[in-house]
């Protein structure tokens, strides 16, 4: 591998190795990265469900469960409809942990790549 000031870099196991980890991490994140747009899509369709909730007036409504809608008490739909809330918002919370874990690692990663082979290798996104 031909470094700028013309010397070469020998690539080593262990720099391969860090090379494909970075490799992965990278698609890692842009899989993240679309995971965390369609959560915080279903978090808003949760938080409009729950808003024509309010609007309804009648004591049993359509409840979509799967592919089937289910005539369900008003009261239970609630109850449902805020556990899913949790349960979107503690995913996606978990994802944007799991994101910046990822962009620490592979900042890391750059780190030490860019220390030993500078100009050789390009590890940015175009």
């Amino acid at each position: 591998m031909q470094q700028g000031d013309g010397t070469e870099a020998q690539v080593t196991w262990e720099d391969q190795q860090n090379i494909n980890r970075f490799g992965r991490l990278n698609n890692r994140f842009h899989e993240l990265t679309d995971e965390i747009r369609l959560a915080k899509e279903a978090n808003e369709n949760l938080e409009d469900a729950g808003n024509e909730l309010i609007l309804c007036d009648e004591d049993v409504v359509r409840f979509q469960i799967g592919e089937v809608f289910a005539h369900m008490p008003m009261d239970d739909v609630e109850a449902r409809l805020e556990q899913m809330k949790e349960d979107a918002a503690k995913k996606l919370e978990r994802l944007e942990e799991e994101k910046e874990s990822i962009l620490a690692q592979m900042a890391e990663l750059k780190k030490i790549l860019y220390g030993k082979f500078k100009d050789a290798i390009n590890l940015e996104e175009d």
